[in-house]
């Protein structure tokens, strides 16, 4: 059964009455001009995409992980007709490479997709991102219950797709927006069943050395680090006590292993323990400025760690292959991870 939305007076003490769209493109032009209304963490990069197999894409996005979303607007279709097409389009996108994603980006905008992406997420697009994987998403006012059945199997076997059930109300001359997931958006999608995805248990982590935060600090100090806003801070949430991770600095390459002591903290409320005194983060003898004079929200985070292995950002290890991705944590579940860690654990002597 379709997720039901109300919206309800509470001045007027009365539900207010359903209106309509003016057209069935204008839904599509709103979540042009405001792709916030779907998620904060997407980026367009074209409308009306025509694939090789001559269909036309609504709108097409990447998240902040650089992986494809693909839009599709119900506009008049039975759910099971959008479902299918959205699945087709999605086939077609898990075939563009990196440079056809940019050409896209390129005609729609007239910039870069780096530059786009820079704007969007205040961090450099990775060149390769080796964990991709295609997000569908189904914009409609309702669904039938087989094809939410059918959604739901799909699910099941690790595809992700979901469904914006939205209405429009009227109220006092105006009309409101009202939107519901089929899904909440940001769950993992897990299949069923003894499908070959799983994760080895070992983190990757992001160490971005901007100008920002140094890893000479992180080495001397024992920690890792990011910040600037929720996007970049929100995946350390991932971390507990005891988790190991691996550590990437993007375009130049792997450079420590090592095990979370204690959970994320505000790095203004963090101290760090040398010759057995407590002593506040930014009181340390730091090469770089942390955010530290930033609002709040983008204030950096900070990740006690022991270090298993580190090594000098000049001796470290990129090699073809090796997996690389664009959130701060991650918890990947592909076989270059497994290369990576292996590789990585030959080459400095780390046994399991």
């Amino acid at each position: 059964m379709s997720i039901q939305q109300t919206i309800w007076s509470l001045d007027d003490e009365c539900e207010l009455p359903l209106s309509s769209l003016s057209s069935e493109h204008e839904l599509e032009d709103l979540l042009a001009d405001n792709i916030k209304l779907l998620s904060e963490d997407w980026l367009i990069i074209g409308r009306q995409v025509r694939t090789r197999y001559g269909g036309i894409i609504d709108l097409l996005c990447v998240d902040a992980s650089g992986n494809p979303v693909v839009i599709e607007l119900k506009k008049g279709m039975t759910p099971r007709e959008v479902t299918a097409q959205a699945l087709d389009y999605a086939s077609c996108v898990e075939e563009m490479d990196e440079n056809k994603l940019a050409e896209i980006c390129l005609n729609y905008s007239g910039k870069p997709l780096s530059a786009k992406y820079q704007e969007q997420f205040g961090a450099a697009l990775e060149e390769s991102n080796d964990d991709v994987h295609v997000r569908t998403v189904i914009v409609a006012t309702d669904m039938d219950g087989s094809t939410e059945r059918i959604i739901q199997y799909l699910q099941g076997f690790g595809i992700d797709i979901n469904v914006l059930f939205f209405r429009v109300f009227q109220h006092q001359g105006k009309r409101l927006l009202s939107r519901a997931w089929m899904f909440e958006p940001d769950q993992e999608v897990q299949p069923k069943g003894n499908l070959p995805i799983s994760w080895n248990g070992e983190y990757y982590f992001s160490y971005g050395v901007d100008g920002q935060r140094s890893w000479e600090d992180a080495v001397q100090y024992g920690f890792v680090s990011a910040g600037g806003g929720s996007w970049h801070t929100g995946t350390m949430r991932n971390l507990s006590s005891g988790d190991r991770i691996w550590v990437n600095i993007p375009h130049v390459g792997y450079v420590g292993v090592g095990t979370v002591t204690e959970e994320m903290k505000p790095a203004g409320k963090t101290r760090i323990q040398i010759d057995g005194r407590d002593i506040p983060f930014f009181d340390l003898s730091l090469k770089a400025g942390y955010h530290k004079d930033l609002p709040p929200e983008k204030e950096e985070y900070i990740v006690k760690v022991k270090w298993e292995k580190t090594v000098p950002e000049k001796d470290a290890v990129s090699e073809y292959g090796f997996f690389g991705n664009q959130n701060t944590v991650c918890r990947p579940k592909n076989d270059k991870w497994e290369f990576t860690i292996k590789r990585l654990k030959e080459l400095w002597n780390i046994k399991n």
